[in-house]
């Protein structure tokens, strides 16, 4: 009985399934949402329906559907396919995400419909002469794969280089070790556009120190589709073409004798292979499965399992990225490639953003910043030219430091007065707002209560918790912290009781009136004679107050 089966996209190799479901007398239907394509598909295959979407097509009878389409567009069809309790083989990848394969094969389960995934290659001849040896032990101990697949384009917008080629090496991996990797590496270059791979190499580590190489690329000189297998007896070359490639078996080997390693050479094997279309194979397979029998090859499963390996690659390649290629827009300034930035952020010029940091969006940070391992920045946060953030510093909504303020470790920001986890209170209305003015110093695991004002070249000893409003220049100490002295805008310890007193580092004169100490923007005459010679000039002692 033929069924009624209707190719979904009718872009190159979407017809490439309609020849063959047509040639096997089962092709029903075309659907494609441009008009162009459609009269296209009108006139290469006279007699068949041509359909503008799948609601139209399902209105006609058909049996089950194959889907060509853009990968961003495999989840909902296969989901509006299924859920019109008709059967599917999509093209690889089944969708961008695991967690929406899995939704797709548990629908098709429930509903008891055959889901397919279009990993073409496991139908060629080649994989499978090569699968069955493999596990007959031909070869010996499988030792280690290596897979080429190199091109000169097509390159994608929507999809790296890895989404686009490697999903036919990994699903071929699995399908001759039959289990999943136990690590997976990948790493990459960009060249032609931000944040989309052009090359990668991915290294999978299977158990039994069986090991897996793929590299993939769109910017190669010539076409290499190219699968080494090696074995502690002999060894596969496949050379995949497009007259059906060729598959040479070598009996070659590393023998250990009397200690050493000696290289065994024996004579190389032509494999005549049946020249049977792996697509033709696919199809047959799936109008199989319409008859009710299980597909034993490209089933769903395996379509989740090749998902969740590209989504370890693709993590190790987010990691991998350079700044300029994560986060380009974000120019004259180094971002760790662990750190991680919002859309939206503003980032100056100079500024460095270490390890393992997360800034927020609509944080804007000045030039010459540094932000140490480990740094939160939360959303809307400002932050002026040349601040220091130390490691596992947190600065959340509703704070703003001023220019060249110093975040000492592990110090700490609040922005709620009274939080509770039973009655949370979110939005800015409940952030009490902290301002840090310019110059000001918080030391090592201090803590700032918020709703306060830290003043000017003020300095916040190291463990101190701030719970009012700090004096420019105060020195503040203690929980709760108090002033106990004073402080120069360089850093340097005042004189307690004088009215008039300037700093003997660098001679900045300072006055104190009504309890509040103010510049009296003059450097005094005896620092300035003293910096002409250091001769003989007993250095200071001084308490530290970190």
């Amino acid at each position: 009985m033929a069924h009624r089966v209707c190719v979904v996209g009718v872009g190159r190799w979407g017809t490439r399934h309609a020849l063959t479901l047509n040639d096997l007398g089962h092709l029903a239907g075309l659907i494609d949402s441009e008009a162009a394509a459609r009269r296209q598909a009108s006139e290469s295959f006279p007699g068949i329906p041509v359909f503008e979407s799948v609601t139209d097509a399902m209105e006609a009878g058909m049996d089950a559907f194959v889907v060509a389409t853009p990968p961003v567009t495999h989840y909902q069809l296969g989901r509006h396919i299924l859920e019109a309790g008709r059967h599917a083989l999509i093209e690889k990848p089944l969708a961008l995400r695991s967690r929406e394969a899995r939704q797709l094969v548990e629908l098709a389960r429930d509903r008891g419909l055959c889901l397919m995934v279009g990993h073409v290659l496991l139908f060629h001849p080649a994989i499978r002469y090569m699968r069955e040896h493999i596990r007959s032990g031909d070869i010996g101990k499988l030792q280690y794969l290596y897979s080429n697949r190199l091109n000169l384009g097509t390159v994608r917008t929507e999809e790296n280089i890895l989404w686009s080629f490697a999903p036919h090496d990994i699903s071929i991996f699995q399908y001759f070790i039959g289990e999943r990797p136990v690590a997976v590496v990948s790493r990459g270059s960009t060249f032609l556009q931000p944040g989309i791979h052009d090359t990668t190499l991915t290294l999978l580590r299977y158990p039994d120190n069986i090991s897996g190489h793929i590299f993939v690329s769109w910017l190669h000189p010539f076409k290499e589709h190219r699968l080494v297998v090696v074995g502690d007896r002999g060894m596969f070359v496949f050379e995949d073409g497009a007259d059906g490639g060729s598959l040479l078996y070598y009996e070659k080997s590393i023998d250990w004798i009397r200690g050493k390693p000696i290289p065994r050479e024996g004579p190389t094997e032509v494999i005549e292979l049946d020249r049977k279309a792996p697509l033709t194979a696919e199809l047959e397979c799936f109008i199989r499965a319409l008859d009710g029998t299980a597909p034993d090859t490209a089933d769903g499963a395996s379509a989740i399992e090749v998902l969740e390996i590209l989504e370890e690659a693709t993590s190790g390649l987010e990691m991998e990225m350079t700044p300029h290629a994560r986060h380009s827009e974000h120019h004259n300034c180094f971002i760790h490639p662990s750190a991680c930035v919002d859309d939206d952020v503003s980032i100056g010029e100079g500024t460095k953003v270490w390890h393992y940091s997360h800034i927020q969006g609509g944080a804007k940070i000045g030039h010459g910043c540094t932000l140490g391992q480990n740094v939160y920045i939360g959303a809307n946060v400002k932050l002026g030219d040349g601040c220091k953030i130390q490691n596992n510093v947190s600065i959340y909504e509703g704070v703003e430091l001023e220019n060249h303020v110093f975040c000492g470790p592990s110090m700490t920001f609040t922005n709620i007065l009274d939080p509770r986890c039973k009655y949370p209170q979110r939005g800015t209305e409940h952030y009490l707002r902290t301002l840090v003015r310019e110059g000001a110093t918080i030391g090592a695991n201090a803590t700032i209560v918020c709703g306060h004002t830290l003043g000017r070249h003020c300095f916040i000893a190291a463990g101190a918790v701030v719970t009012k409003d700090v004096p420019d220049y105060a020195l503040m100490a203690g929980v709760p912290a108090t002033r106990i002295g004073w402080v120069c805008e360089c850093g340097e310890r005042l004189a307690r009781r004088a009215k008039q007193v300037s700093c003997r580092r660098c001679g900045l004169a300072y006055r104190v009136e009504r309890g509040r100490l103010t510049s009296a923007q003059t450097r005094s005459s005896s620092s300035v004679r003293g910096k002409k010679s250091t001769r003989n000039v007993k250095p200071t002692k001084r308490k530290s107050t970190k």
